[in-house]
């Protein structure tokens, strides 16, 4: 595990999906080596821009990780960003909510990733759909300024009082 990790540091991505399946064959319930993997193999795909693994597997490699490791924030946040870099808004909204959720069960401070997350989701949404027209597009935006609000500090209602007053 910790050769594959310092493979993957070190920018071998390919390198280090063959490290960490050959961890996963091995130890089938490893969360992090199926971890490891689908990292690997989400950079090689979007640092080396590289289409060799289809994007289910990847996502499969995610899903069991988190089977497998259901607390783990690390692993709900990174498929999280997986599939907004996807394209699938609505799952990663969703991922982020279920992130939100277990960290606030956990008392762990998530607002940091989750303004992140906020920035990220209207930037998809913008490339969807750049006049924000689509009825669609309304509940993920308002859960993406809710964590931005919330990432500056403010409730909702708060940022609604400040913005509102002269």
């Amino acid at each position: 595990m910790q050769e594959a990790g310092m493979v993957l540091a070190n920018g071998d991505f390919t390198s280090a999906m063959g490290l960490f399946d050959t961890i996963r064959e091995t130890e089938s319930d490893n969360a992090a080596a199926h971890y490891g993997w689908a990292e690997a193999a989400f950079m090689r795909l979007s640092i080396d821009m590289e289409e060799d693994v289809p994007a289910g597997k990847i996502m499969q490699g995610y899903k069991k990780a988190m089977a497998l490791d259901e607390e783990n924030l690390e692993y709900v946040a990174s498929f999280a960003n997986f599939c907004l870099d996807c394209g699938r808004i609505p799952m990663a909204v969703k991922e982020y909510q279920r992130l939100e959720k277990m960290a606030d069960l956990a008392e762990i401070p998530v607002e940091d990733t989750l303004f992140d997350a906020s920035r990220l989701i209207v930037e998809a949404i913008e490339r969807l759909d750049p006049e924000r027209n689509n009825p669609m597009v309304a509940p993920w935006l308002k859960q993406a300024l809710t964590w931005a609000v919330g990432g500056l500090g403010y409730s909702a209602e708060d940022a609604v009082t400040t913005l509102s007053s002269e």
